[in-house]
C-alpha cells in the first residue's frame, strides 16, 4: 500500500492535483458569478431569496428567469457535467503510472478547453466556439479513460 510520501512523490498525481485545483476554482467562481447576476439583476429562483427586495405580492415579481442569469447558470451546469468525470477519470489515470508529459498534455488541454468554453459561453462567442471547446475537453477525458482501460484495468 502506498504511503503519503509515495503519493506526494508521484509527479503525475501532483500535476493532476494542481490542474484539478485550477478547474475547481474556476467552477466555484462561476457559482459566485451566478449569485452575483441574481442579486445584480434582482432575479431569484425562490420567493424566500427575494424577501429583502419586497414583501407579500411584491416578492413575486423578483421570482423569474433572466437571460443573463441563465447564461451563467448554464455555463456552471456544463462545468458540473464535464469536470466531475474529469476528476474521477483523471485521478485513476494519474494513479495508473502514465508518462508525465502525456499526462500534462491531457490536463493542460482539458483546463484550457474548459476556460475557453466558459469565455465563449459568457461573452457569448458564436458557435462553433463553445461546441469545439466542449468536445476538446470531452475528448481529453475519453482519451484518459481509454488509456486507463487499455493499460491498467482488468476486463
Amino acid at each position: 500500500m502506498a504511503d503519503l510520501k509515495q503519493l506526494m512523490d508521484n509527479e503525475v498525481l501532483m500535476a493532476f492535483a494542481s490542474y484539478a485545483t485550477i478547474i475547481l476554482t474556476k467552477m466555484m467562481l462561476l457559482s459566485s458569478a451566478t449569485a452575483f447576476q441574481r442579486v445584480t439583476n434582482k432575479v431569484f429562483a425562490n420567493p424566500e431569496d427575494s424577501a429583502s427586495f419586497g414583501k407579500g405580492e411584491n416578492v413575486k415579481k423578483f421570482v423569474r428567469t433572466d437571460e443573463k442569469v441563465e447564461r451563467v447558470r448554464r455555463a456552471h451546469l456544463n462545468d458540473l457535467e464535464n469536470i466531475v468525470p474529469f476528476l474521477g477519470i483523471g485521478l485513476l489515470y494519474s494513479l495508473s503510472g502514465p508518462d508525465l508529459s502525456t499526462a500534462l498534455m491531457h490536463f493542460r488541454i482539458f483546463v484550457g478547453a474548459r476556460i475557453y468554453h466558459t469565455i465563449s459561453y459568457l461573452t457569448p462567442l458564436p458557435q462553433p466556439n463553445r461546441g469545439l471547446a466542449f468536445f476538446v475537453g470531452y475528448g481529453v477525458t475519453l482519451s484518459m479513460a481509454y488509456r486507463l482501460l487499455r493499460s491498467r484495468l482488468y476486463l
